[in-house]
């Protein structure tokens, strides 16, 4: 069966030769159309697997395509094994913000090494996004921008359009002769007007743009305020140096979006998971240094109730339950704040009515606590004051605790800190020496209900 010839394109074939030309062929397709399929896959493979299957990539711009979506670190190691050639034909069909990414995080040598492979023109456009700041306005930035003269015509863009090897352009700039912005057309009014309409004619709405040096935040706030597809970049003469494109806008949002989870609990923003150990470290510890000072502190309130303590055993058991419904109930207005802050639903000018909101919650919250618990308390103990002090104890704790869930993060924002930064470290604090100090100081006023 398998010494039966074929004749494919000129060629005799075997069928098991056949066989093989079709799964090459098959291949080819899936990497050229699924690249977001074969970049999640081979995220979890070694560079070496990762490199061999994008040598054999059947075109470079189809390896292009999985390389974008590869992790940048993976990204990294990828390129220093494969040839000259390959790597200039890649990094050419890469979007240079992606690019960027990828060469700049490998050491200073071995950058300047991938650069030397590319073309100047390439080169230079990657070297003037790793200038910039990163998670900045232009080290997000294309610097493939789609302008054209305010006198420029429908017809004329229109095929000079058509040359564009960017596909993302939602719509094109117009600038001066001097470089700088003059406004947007939106594709969809180039679509329907005459092809003799001069552009400046269909100019819609104020410019928008960001100045180079913008921040992460600031960019998802001008996304937020405008919705709009790409947003062009400019500088301190408002000349368009470049374009954020809509992929790499969602990407900055998403970012934006959770970065708040990693600085709510002390862990620097520049950390990703696969940084090294000795970075990590260096982010993490002084915080963790931070935090174990704030636990000392809630230790010594516990301290000053230790005769207390020592009369009524029982309280030692019950302390951690006060202390960790305060916490919860403290997270859930942290959280709930930082959401507000984050979609910019909230602002500082509305912090009493944001305060009595959860001061309210937290005080019918802790009463509906408060009757569980006194009753598990006085089945276990059998003490009518030991459950009356700690259901009191549970009102207070918790309603303070939403009242600070809300509050830590509106104190930063006003202050013109970041509200996320390690809000759950201080609030934890704040949960705990209120937790202890309502329960422990109840229970010290109201010792002879205990006996």
């Amino acid at each position: 069966m398998t010494d039966t010839i074929h004749r494919v394109a000129g060629k005799v074939l075997t069928l098991q030769d056949l066989e093989l030309e079709t799964l090459r062929a098959l291949n080819s397709e899936y990497l050229r159309h699924h690249p977001e399929e074969v970049a999640a896959f081979l995220n979890e493979r070694s560079p070496e697997d990762t490199a061999l299957l994008l040598a054999r990539a059947p075109t470079p711009s189809a390896a292009a395509q999985i390389l974008e979506r590869l992790n940048p670190r993976v990204a990294a190691e990828v390129l220093s094994l494969l040839d000259d050639v390959l790597v200039r034909a890649m990094l050419a069909a890469t979007n240079p913000v992606r690019a960027a990414q990828i060469i700049g995080g490998l050491d200073p040598l071995e950058r300047d090494a991938q650069l030397t492979r590319l073309d100047e023109r390439a080169a230079e456009q990657i070297r003037e996004l790793l200038a910039y700041p990163a998670d900045s306005a232009g080290a997000l930035m294309d610097p493939r921008i789609s302008a054209f003269g305010p006198d420029t015509t429908v017809e004329e863009a229109l095929r000079k359009m058509r040359t564009f090897k960017e596909k993302e352009l939602g719509s094109i700039y117009l600038m001066d002769r001097e470089g700088r912005r003059g406004g947007a057309v939106p594709l969809g009014e180039i679509a329907t007007a005459e092809p003799e309409t001069p552009l400046r004619d269909l100019i819609r709405g104020e410019p928008v743009s960001v100045f180079v040096n913008a921040s992460r935040e600031e960019v998802v706030k001008a996304l937020d305020e405008r919705r709009v597809a790409t947003l062009p970049v400019v500088d301190s003469e408002s000349k368009l140096v470049g374009v954020i494109r809509y992929r790499t806008l969602v990407a900055a949002a998403e970012a934006e979006a959770t970065i708040g989870i990693q600085t709510m609990v002390g862990v620097g923003k520049e950390e990703r998971a696969l940084s090294r150990v000795g970075f990590a470290v260096r982010q993490r510890l002084p915080w963790l240094e931070i935090n174990l000072a704030t636990a000392f502190a809630a230790a010594a309130v516990v301290g000053l109730f230790e005769g207390t303590i020592a009369q009524f055993t029982a309280l030692a058991v019950l302390m951690p339950v006060v202390a960790g419904q305060s916490g919860n109930s403290g997270m859930q207005a942290l959280a709930v704040t930082m959401r507000g802050l984050a979609l910019r639903e909230v602002r500082p000018t509305h912090w009493p009515r944001l305060i009595w909101k959860e001061a309210g919650t937290g005080i019918i919250n802790g009463f509906g606590c408060a009757v569980v618990t006194a009753i598990a308390v006085y089945l276990w103990s059998h003490s009518a004051g030991l459950s009356f002090v700690i259901g009191l104890a549970m009102v207070i704790s918790m309603s303070l605790a939403g009242m600070s869930g809300a509050a830590v993060p509106l104190i930063l924002k006003a202050l013109g800190q970041d509200p996320a930064q390690s809000s759950s470290i201080v609030l934890t604090t704040i949960t705990d020496i209120s937790g202890f100090m309502s329960f422990l100081g109840l229970a010290t006023i109201f010792s002879s209900l205990l006996t």
